[in-house]
């Protein structure tokens, strides 16, 4: 792949705080907004190259702020070379580890470096990484938390506006007769075509999930993520070879490495690399061939924007997760239409700043 010449010449980061549409209740609390950090990387030929990060704790934000400065100064008139830029990065963060806020920030700037890249080609990231643009099945993940049935079943209905063919819905309620009842009222409020996933947010115990697996397993369940420990790979593997609902693990993958681990002990029948956590594009492209190599489906993990690109050159690609957290503060959100993502023709990932929202949701 032959890729423009630009040089890294700045990195600025801001923190934003937006209100969710629908608060999301899970088993390890409730998230009423999403804090997230907003990354320019300006290069000494003008073009700028844009990403953002989701921190989960508004005040993880400054925090990864300063990695960002570090990787600032151990970079700054370097080549934008994604590649060699991580392992440049690598060896610098080696004695901390690249775990945590460090990958975060390195995962943040790789998705912006590859931003300016496609934007200096003048094409969308797909175009510069050999694809092109075409529909990526959605399932709308925005809400739909812990919460009565009822409750849950009228959120559920109003997640298929836009088209939307499949919806998650989070259990790991304090009782499998809460969870199934929860799970059975939204099932009976959906058209039956419609696909329904569910998310235990690492909720159970590995006998737990294995009660409440198999009673899930009549219930007409697109997937189970995510039920015990997400590194129990062990336990996960019992899970998978016991149910026969799909078992969903992946947004927790640090790196490539860690879901090449998973894999080679069967823990799962899918996969949903998480952008910030599997080392941004670079290292999405990695695990892209991990999967194709055992033919494993791979979804995504927030991020819409982005990853709408990559799962378009994801040769198993099977559902992108929408969620409408960085809508706000973005000039032009992503567009579903018809249940399906449609990738912006614009240079880039399609991800620029409204910046008058940008300001009304800023940190303090």
């Amino acid at each position: 792949m032959s890729l423009p010449r630009l040089s890294v010449r700045r990195i600025r980061a801001a923190g934003v705080e937006v209100p969710m549409k629908l608060p999301l209740s899970t088993s390890a609390g409730t998230i009423r907004s999403a804090p997230l950090l907003l990354i320019d990387l300006e290069t000494e030929e003008g073009i700028t190259g844009r990403s953002y990060l989701f921190c989960y704790l508004s005040a993880v934000a400054p925090a990864i702020a300063t990695v960002l400065a570090e990787v600032e100064r151990s970079v700054k008139g370097e080549r934008v070379a994604p590649a060699d830029l991580w392992e440049r990065l690598a060896r610098r963060f080696k004695l901390i580890g690249v775990q945590g806020i460090v990958r975060m920030a390195m995962s943040g700037f790789d998705v912006a470096c590859w931003d300016a890249l496609a934007h200096a080609a003048g094409k969308p990231l797909v175009a510069l990484l050999g694809g092109g643009r075409r529909p990526i099945p959605a399932y709308n993940s925005n809400g739909l938390g812990l919460m009565a049935p009822e409750a849950a079943a009228g959120e559920a209905e109003k997640l298929l506006e836009g088209g939307f063919r499949a919806v998650k819905l989070r259990l790991g309620h304090p009782t499998l007769q809460a969870d199934l009842a929860a799970l059975r009222a939204v099932r009976k409020r959906l058209p039956g075509a419609i696909e329904l996933m569910v998310d235990f947010n690492q909720a159970l115990s590995l006998a737990d999930a294995l009660e409440r697996g198999r009673a899930i397993d009549s219930e007409g369940v697109a997937w189970i993520e995510e039920p015990i420990r997400h590194d129990d790979f062990r336990g996960c593997a019992e899970l998978a070879r016991a149910l026969t609902t799909p078992v969903q693990i992946g947004e927790n993958f640090s790196l490539p490495e860690q879901m090449a681990e998973a894999l080679a002990a069967g823990a799962c029948d899918l996969v949903m690399p998480d952008l910030e956590r599997i080392g941004g594009v670079t290292g999405w492209r990695r695990a892209a061939s991990l999967a194709a190599e055992r033919e494993v489906p791979m979804s995504s993990h927030l991020f819409p924007e982005t990853s709408a690109h990559l799962l378009a050159v994801t040769p198993t690609c099977h559902y992108l997760e929408y969620v409408d957290w960085a809508s706000a503060i973005l000039a032009e959100p992503l567009r579903i239409v018809a249940g399906e993502a449609v990738i912006s023709d614009r240079p880039g990932t399609g991800v620029s700043w409204d910046e008058k929202a940008v300001e009304r949701y800023r940190m303090a």
